[in-house]
C-alpha cells in the first residue's frame, strides 16, 4: 500500500531543505506498515521552492517527487496532484512540520487497516497539544464555532493543515470539491461525512513552526468575510444534495 506524504508549498525556501530532511530521515527510520513516498506540491512559487525539491528527487529518487501547479493555491494543487498519483492513500502536512511528526502513522493507519475513509488531525482533542500565540487560538477557535453553527458538521478542528483521505473517498467526492484554497480542507471533511464515509479525527502535538521573516499567510479581516461567504455558499450546496450516497 503506497501513501503519497504531500508538502503543499507556496515560497518556503526559507524552511524547506531543512524540514524535508527532518522528514525523509524520519520516515526512514519510522519503521511504518506501509510504503511511502514525500511529495512536494508546489504551487505559485516564485522563490527557490521548485528548484530545491527538483535537488531532492535528483539526490533521492524513490523517496521525493514533487508536481508543480503554477498557480497558487493548496486545494487547487492537492486536487490536481491527487488526480494523476497512484498512490492508494493521499495525505498532506503542512510545510512548516507544526504537527509533530510522531502523528503520522496515527493519520494513516485507521486508513490502511481500512477503519476509516477519511483521518484529519485535530487541535481540539482533550488529548491534543498545542504551543500557539494566543491571537491565532482565538481566530481558530472562532472559525470553528462559526463553521459549526452553520454547518452543523461533527467534527472539532476542520483547519488543521494534516489530513489523509482514501483514493476511493477522494475519486467519490472529487467532483464535489470546489475550493482551490484554504475551505478545501472543511469540503473535505463535511462533503466526507454527508457521503457515509468514516471520518475519524486523532489527536496531535502541534507547536506553532513560524518564524519573523516567515510570517503567516493569513489575513484575519479578509479571510474571515471570505470564510464566512463559503460557509454559507456551501451550506447552499449542501443543501442541493438532497439523499447522501451510502458508501458503507
Amino acid at each position: 500500500m503506497l501513501v503519497d506524504l504531500c508538502l503543499p508549498i507556496k515560497n518556503e525556501e526559507k524552511i524547506l531543505r531543512p524540514n524535508l530532511e527532518r522528514l525523509l530521515e524520519y520516515c526512514r527510520q519510522a519503521g511504518f506498515d506501509f510504503s511511502w513516498r514525500i511529495v512536494g506540491v508546489v504551487n505559485g512559487s516564485t522563490d527557490d521552492s521548485l528548484k530545491i525539491m527538483a535537488e531532492f528527487k535528483k539526490n533521492f529518487p524513490e523517496e521525493i517527487d514533487y508536481f508543480e501547479v503554477p498557480e497558487s493555491g493548496r486545494g487547487g494543487a492537492l486536487k490536481k496532484y491527487w488526480s494523476s498519483s497512484r498512490a492508494d492513500i493521499f495525505s498532506y502536512m503542512d510545510a512548516d512540520l507544526a504537527v509533530s511528526l510522531d502523528n503520522i502513522a496515527d493519520l494513516i493507519n485507521p486508513i490502511a487497516k481500512g477503519e476509516s475513509d477519511i483521518v484529519i488531525g485535530s487541535r481540539l482533542l482533550a488529548a491534543s497539544k498545542i504551543k500557539r500565540s494566543w491571537g491565532r487560538e482565538i481566530v481558530s477557535q472562532a472559525y470553528n464555532i462559526i463553521s459549526h453553527s452553520i454547518l452543523r458538521y461533527r467534527a472539532a478542528d476542520l483547519q488543521c493543515g494534516f489530513k489523509a483521505i482514501s483514493r476511493q473517498a477522494f475519486q467519490t467526492l472529487f467532483p464535489y470539491f470546489l475550493d482551490d484554497y484554504w475551505f478545501f480542507d472543511t469540503e473535505m471533511v463535511v462533503l466526507g461525512q454527508r457521503f457515509n464515509y468514516q471520518v475519524r479525527e486523532v489527536p496531535v502535538d502541534w507547536q506553532e513552526s513560524r518564524f519573523e521573516k516567515r510570517s503567516s499567510t493569513v489575513k484575519v479581516a479578509r479571510d474571515s468575510l471570505i470564510f464566512v461567504k463559503n460557509l454559507w455558499n456551501f451550506r447552499k450546496r449542501l443543501a442541493r444534495l438532497k439523499k447522501p450516497v451510502n458508501n458503507v
